[in-house]
């Protein structure tokens, strides 16, 4: 799969409505076949800071996902509310599912 992590710096005047503003691509992205998840998560030390956690399935799904039009559309709609131009991590690992913490192992 390929898994991919990104920071999203949003300008503090759109922080608290980010998951609105970014809701339909969130939403379109979600609904992609190749598409394991697209979570986001905000900071809790940094308030205008998004964290975007994303799988898909290959690269023919990563690149389906960057060739959509809701992908096109996102890059023109979202950068105005940000801050600066989001950090990422992208790698091809070889799973389809996160793995368990075993050093946290909760016993039921």
């Amino acid at each position: 799969m390929i898994f991919i992590t990104a920071k999203f710096r949003v300008l503090p005047e759109h922080a608290d409505n980010w998951p609105e503003i970014s809701r339909e691509f969130t939403e379109a992205t979600r609904a992609e076949p190749g598409c394991l998840w697209y979570d986001w998560a905000r900071s809790v030390d940094d308030p205008n800071e998004y964290v975007l956690t994303e799988a898909f399935r290959d690269d023919d799904a990563g690149a389906a996902h960057v060739q959509s039009d809701h992908f096109k559309t996102a890059q023109s709609t979202l950068p105005p509310y940000l801050a600066e131009t989001p950090r990422i991590v992208n790698f091809t690992i070889p799973q389809d599912d996160w793995s368990l913490l075993g050093e946290l192992a909760v016993e039921r």
